[in-house]
């Protein structure tokens, strides 16, 4: 018996030891593991990178830009179906443990011990909790060291941290594939819905990914996904999270993910615009805050105008284009065996629907049999399905080969020829040949109010080139500068029906430059003509003379507070706008006479909200007394004050706009149909360089200003007869007709203070009941027409009954003469 109790207390007392060894080689352990735990605190501070969402002006999605494809969700805005499914699939005892799932880790130790030696990887039984430790905190590593501390963060983050806080925290930071991190991007990504739009299926799905995404992709691993999905059907349905006819009902369903566009800009064709507008926040809030600080940005963008402006700038380009012949197949490729699988590596802009690339498999007389180029599933799989057309011998009329229009489809195509087509209007299963067009050009719509651009179109293809025409190309304006001038003298002593002389001018530039002649477009001359002609006209002559009288240094200023440049030379030749500048210049000068002559900002950014939902920026500066009442109490109503400058006159904008009118009506842009066509008063002004290498239409109505450019991108001429009005001027047209379909028009505000009095359209003198020719001039308080015919700078006047003088109809007065052979250029 002594021996037992002897034997018994040694047991306790080896066990005691042990115990106590035990205990302290655990605490050691703790304390080893411990002492390198990284701070968990700074989980209560933490922001995720959110990706940067770009609105149009009426909500919908432009552009997003992230590293993480994350939107940050708070746990009240998650529904409960989400949070059920994901503790289904996770950890179902999430609310019941205090971060370690003790009989999780016996059924891991169980399988661990069963698959010794088979080099499996073994199975994980962590927490949600613990999930957070690693995602946050530690690193991927498979190792008992990892678990360790992964456990011991998991301990100290639920004695620190609510539940609630625990579950945001997972299910912000989770990736769940195709670039998700999340439950609301994921829930975009996948279904294109918000995170409380989600059905049963759908959220099983999401809650079936957070384990191992790439393995149950939707479109590669389908019948592995489903088989997840409903794996995690029956574990909801076991929890009573769900019905279990609910279950067997989303079963039967398939995953139904949304298959939207993979490029970033999403919808309108707006990726001029939305690149145009990344760009601007990259400047104002740098690389980091762009792709991860969770921004929210309305732009100004109209989706309507934008596909308007697109239409009508692309049909203009492959006008042009191709009214100057074929250029030939893009490519050529071996038709033999699959030809699918060549014409698929060729690469084909994917902006320019609803063209198709085509490969020619068989040529006739009257028709060509094309071969569509085969698209890919999501996967990037290339699909097995080969769709052909045909292309009749009406589709290919258009190219001409040396200046012939083709009698024979073969003189144009031959087989193995790789070409753009256009799905035929008429006829199902026939196309159109087209080709991409190597003239740029862009187009700008503005609103003279606010400045706010409404659509934006820098090219032909953005997947061709990402140059920017709007705003990066500079070029010369060429004639459309002319209202600068024009307005400078009109705030300067003169009226639109001054007479400025159209006629020959030699100009000594000095410093060994030589002598400048200065020509009309048509190389002919008027005599004695009135500024509204020169404008409507557009003469150059007269704008030189003009210029000289008025001074280079004034129009410099004037140049400069219309943002067209900020430093502009004082060479005469500059007033027939030989400098550099850019569409969106233009446009936004054009909007200051379009207003009245207040200053307006180009914008493309409404405002910019940070991640908590603060305005950060706005562009609307006006300041609104009253606005801040929180109830009505009989105050007065809130009024907006605009505090812009005033850059010119109000009645020198109205009379530049009045003249700028006639251009529409009778002058350079007078045959395009504004008025017939769009309905509407519109003015503008065109614009041609020399030797006809840009051509620019800038016009606008009551509300609305837009801007039109062609060129090519390394400077040549578009051809003779290629002028502003011919080419821009109807991409304009076409654009407003169809912008402003439906809208109310309005003729172009008069303001207080100008008289508009009937004048003689040629002399500018007063009208007579007889006048053949009469139209309406504004003219300012103090200023009216002349009662005789006289040429400012002259010397002398006349009064011939409103009849200029038989030479100066010639162009050959006395003076002029005088300064054709003196080459000062005087002003007549």
């Amino acid at each position: 018996m002594k021996f037992i109790l002897r034997f018994l207390g040694f047991l306790f007392a080896a066990g005691t030891i042990l115990f106590v060894v035990g205990i302290a080689g655990v605490s050691g352990l703790l304390w080893h593991f411990s002492k390198d735990l990284p701070d968990y605190s700074q989980l209560q501070d933490y922001e995720p990178p959110v990706m940067t969402r770009v609105h149009a002006g009426d909500g919908s999605l432009v552009a997003e830009y992230a590293r993480e494809r994350r939107l940050y969700v708070p746990i009240q805005a998650v529904p409960k179906l989400v949070i059920t499914a994901y503790l289904a699939a996770e950890d179902k005892n999430f609310y019941e443990h205090g971060g370690l799932d003790f009989m999780g880790i016996a059924r891991a130790g169980v399988n661990l011990v069963q698959n010794l030696g088979s080099g499996r990887r073994p199975q994980g039984a962590s927490t949600i909790t613990q999930q957070v430790a690693k995602n946050f905190l530690l690193t991927n590593e498979v190792s008992y060291t990892r678990k360790i501390k992964e456990a011991l963060l998991a301990l100290k983050i639920e004695r620190t941290y609510s539940k609630d806080k625990i579950l945001e925290l997972y299910l912000n930071e989770i990736y769940l594939g195709l670039g998700a991190y999340g439950i609301a991007a994921a829930s975009l990504v996948y279904f294109d819905k918000a995170v409380n739009e989600l059905t049963i299926p759908e959220v099983a799905y999401l809650a079936a990914l957070p384990k191992a995404p790439n393995n149950y992709h939707p479109f590669r691993f389908r019948e592995r996904a489903l088989e997840r999905r409903n794996w995690v059907l029956d574990r909801m349905a076991e929890a009573g999270f769900i019905k279990a006819a609910e279950a067997e009902a989303a079963k039967r369903t398939g995953l139904g993910i949304v298959q939207k566009a993979s490029a970033q800009h999403l919808t309108f064709a707006a990726e001029y615009f939305a690149e145009e507008v990344r760009r601007e926040l990259y400047e104002r809030y740098g690389e980091k805050k762009l792709y991860e600080g969770g921004l929210s940005v309305r732009t100004t963008l109209d989706p309507k105008m934008q596909v308007q402006a697109r239409k009508a700038l692309i049909d203009g380009l492959v006008k042009y284009d191709e009214a100057h012949g074929w250029r030939g197949a893009t490519t050529q490729i071996d038709i033999s065996g699959d030809w699918g699988v060549k014409l698929a590596e060729v690469k084909a802009l994917n902006d320019v629907a609803p063209w198709r690339m085509a490969v020619v498999l068989e040529v006739s007389d009257q028709s060509a049999r094309v071969g569509l180029q085969p698209g890919r599933d999501p996967t990037g799989y290339l699909g097995k399905d080969r769709d052909i057309g045909i292309l009749p011998l009406d589709g290919v009329k258009w190219a001409r080969v040396s200046g012939k229009t083709p009698t024979k489809v073969g003189q144009v195509l031959n087989p193995g020829d790789v070409v753009y087509v256009e799905p035929s209007e008429k006829t199902n299963g026939q196309f159109r040949l087209r080709q991409v067009p190597e003239v740029s050009g862009a187009l700008v719509a503005q609103d003279p109010w606010t400045g706010r651009v409404l659509a934006m179109v820098g090219g032909f293809s953005y997947d061709q080139s990402q140059f920017n025409r709007a705003t990066q190309a500079l070029r010369q304006p060429g004639s459309s500068f002319k209202p600068i001038v024009y307005a400078a003298a009109l705030d300067n002593g003169y009226t639109p029906s001054s007479l400025v002389l159209d006629a020959p001018i030699e100009l000594d530039q000095g410093a060994g430059q030589g002598v400048w002649k200065p020509e009309n477009y048509e190389n002919s001359f008027h005599g004695p003509s009135t500024l509204r002609f020169g404008i409507e006209h557009s003469r150059n002559v007269m704008t030189v003379r003009l210029a000289q009288d008025v001074g280079m240094p004034l129009i410099a200023e004037y140049s400069k507070r219309f943002g067209v440049y900020d430093s502009l030379p004082p060479y005469l030749s500059f007033s027939l706008g030989a400098g550099e500048t850019s569409l969106l210049r233009m446009v936004t000068a054009y909007a200051m006479f379009d207003n009245g002559g207040r200053r307006v900002k180009p914008t493309l950014v409404d405002r910019i909200q940070d991640r908590y939902g603060h305005t950060v920026y706005r562009h609307d500066e006006r300041e609104c007394i009253g606005c801040s009442g929180k109830k009505w109490e009989n105050q007065p109503e809130p009024s907006l004050i605009d505090r812009r400058e005033q850059v010119i006159d109000p009645m020198t904008a109205y009379q530049i706009t009045s003249m700028m009118e006639g251009v529409t009506i009778r002058g350079t842009a007078g045959g395009v149909g504004f008025q017939r066509d769009v309905g509407k008063p519109v003015a503008g002004k065109t614009g041609t360089t020399n030797d006809y290498k840009d051509a620019w239409f800038i016009g606008f109505t009551t509300d609305l200003v837009v801007g039109v450019y062609f060129g090519f991108d390394k400077p040549r001429s578009l051809g003779r007869g290629e002028t502003g009005g011919k080419l821009a001027a109807p991409v304009v047209k076409e654009f407003m007709k169809a912008a402003l379909a439906g809208k109310p028009g309005a003729p172009f505000r008069v303001p207080p203070g100008i008289k508009l009095i009937r004048v003689d359209a040629k002399t500018g003198m007063r009208a007579g009941p007889d006048t053949p020719k009469a139209i309406l001039e504004a003219f300012k308080p103090g200023t009216a027409p002349p009662d005789s015919y006289s040429v400012v700078g002259a010397g002398d006047s006349f009064d011939n009954g409103g009849a200029p003088p038989r030479a100066w109809g010639q162009g050959v007065s006395p003076e002029s003469g005088r300064a054709v052979r003196s080459g000062t250029g005087g002003l007549y």
